[in-house]
């Protein structure tokens, strides 16, 4: 009684009905990236019962998240998104399981934990974890529903839904660092991840139903600035789906430069690790960082080459401190890395961290 109460609108739905949220109640949904377009997504997953959730999210709510990440309140500034979700959520639906994750998807554990779950939702903001959701998702024959940002702009579609078209049949090849910029280096108005993330949520129940028309083989294209949407029609690439599938495994990058393997997160972070910061901005830039390792404005080559210390380089927001990385990769230096955040967000790291 109680069920058919808190879901009457659903089962009143002749396209529903009771068996229709019998099957949202045994859905199993896994969320990746508890941020702008997780959030709102999980928030409606929840209300509308979906049986079983997953949320994984390494990264902590800072500040600047609260903007658009209306999931997370004050009270939650330093902890883990995933499990700030969790405790949020379970007051919405209580009978809903929630399951986190509050670590990082790697090449590593995608397999176990993707294999747990009927449907995929990608709302990161990075290439390289996007590329291995979408292969493993062949792979293990799972939906992935994707979803991504650009200031005004948003775009969704759904990716290997009765072995339809893949992320790659639609973006065969990732971009160059820099290229396409993410919402923490170009801006994003606050609404416009919550649009975004509600329809992926749309997607997610009429695949969990069977109902309406998927947005499989299509990318919508949406504009709030001049209320202008797009759907644009891509064909599937069996050749690239069969690549992965013959291999048997997630296809390496050859471009490594597109990804985010050499930036890390403030979350992956000990205050006891031992880290020779680099500060790649302008003398004037604020705010200034201290209390960490000798920061270095002006950096030489040679002055790294060798250094057995974790060595982590930040900007405002990521963007030149990724190009100073990549420069020392291609120079042979491994343990070198881009801070994700910028240095407000390590400027605050380090008063709650460094003594």
């Amino acid at each position: 009684m109680i069920m058919e109460t808190r879901y009457q609108r659903h089962i009143q739905l002749s396209e529903v009905g009771p068996a229709g949220q019998e099957k949202i109640k045994k859905a199993k949904v896994l969320i990746i990236g508890a941020g702008g377009l997780g959030c709102p997504a999980l928030q409606y997953l929840t209300a509308a019962g979906v049986g079983t959730l997953g949320i994984m999210d390494p990264d902590i709510v800072s500040i600047s998240n609260l903007q658009r990440q209306i999931l997370f309140n004050e009270n939650d500034l330093g902890k883990n998104k995933a499990l700030s979700a969790q405790k949020h959520l379970h007051t919405l639906n209580a009978d809903v399981k929630l399951f986190t994750f509050p670590f990082a998807l790697t090449h590593e554990n995608a397999k176990q934990y993707i294999s747990d779950f009927d449907i995929v939702i990608d709302g990161t903001d990075n290439f390289y974890t996007r590329y291995l959701i979408s292969d493993l998702c062949i792979l293990l024959n799972k939906v992935m529903i994707y979803g991504s940002l650009y200031k005004f702009e948003g775009q969704v579609s759904v990716f290997n839904y009765h072995n339809g078209p893949s992320y790659r049949c639609l973006f065969p090849s990732p971009p160059q660092v820099g290229e396409i910029p993410n919402c923490s280096e170009i801006g994003v108005l606050g609404v416009v991840p919550g649009i975004i993330g509600v329809y992926q949520a749309t997607e997610a129940i009429k695949v969990i139903l069977g109902l309406g028309e998927i947005l499989s083989g299509k990318l919508l294209c949406v504009n709030l600035l001049s209320h202008q949407n797009t759907l644009l029609d891509f064909e599937k690439n069996q050749k690239e789906i069969d690549q992965i599938k013959k291999q048997g495994k997630v296809i390496p990058i050859k471009n490594r430069d597109c990804f985010i393997d050499f930036e890390v997160s403030l979350a992956q972070l000990s205050s006891d690790e031992k880290i020779k910061w680099i500060d790649v901005r302008e003398q004037d830039e604020l705010p200034r960082v201290s209390h960490l390792n000798p920061l270095s404005h002006s950096v030489s080559f040679d002055s790294i080459v060798g250094s057995k210390q974790k060595i982590i380089a930040f900007c405002q927001t990521g963007t030149r401190s990724k190009a100073f990385v990549k420069k020392m990769k291609n120079k042979g230096i491994e343990n070198c890395f881009s801070l994700k955040e910028g240095a407000a967000q390590l400027h605050e790291w380090v008063q709650k961290n460094v003594k």
